[in-house]
């Protein structure tokens, strides 16, 4: 498996890796845990059921940006982030990144739970 070099990590690899919606949420989860996650642990991100194959191909990109190690295990590949060297290289990056994916995730479900709220609402007084 690729895994490049801290000195060959770039900050605009890392932002088109993490321009991708899914990416970014798989990122997010890896970054909050204290263990190493398979890759079957991302089967279903965002409330979206994700293909292996389509996995498979997001966890490429995050790898060859830079963001995570993958590591054989068996059938398995176990991936961890690579915060701690990322920190050094670029401080204060990653942690502005997966604090501003928080915020829009949390603002995003907000705005579902309030729309949810209108449509009953609205379903009440038609009756």
């Amino acid at each position: 498996m690729f895994h490049p070099s801290i000195a060959e990590i770039t900050v605009e690899g890392i932002l088109h890796a993490l321009a991708d919606p899914v990416r970014v949420a798989i990122y997010a989860d890896i970054v909050s845990q204290e263990c190493s996650q398979n890759c079957s642990t991302f089967l279903t991100v965002s409330n979206k059921a994700i293909p292996k194959s389509t996995l498979s191909q997001h966890f490429r990109e995050l790898r060859e940006a830079g963001l995570i190690r993958g590591e054989r295990r068996g059938v398995e590949v176990h991936n961890t982030s690579r915060c701690t060297e990322l920190e050094q290289r670029f401080p204060g990056l990653i942690r502005a990144i997966v604090n501003a994916h928080a915020i829009q995730s949390r603002d995003e479900a907000q705005g579902k739970k309030r729309a949810a709220q209108r449509t009953a609402r609205r379903a009440l007084t038609n009756k």
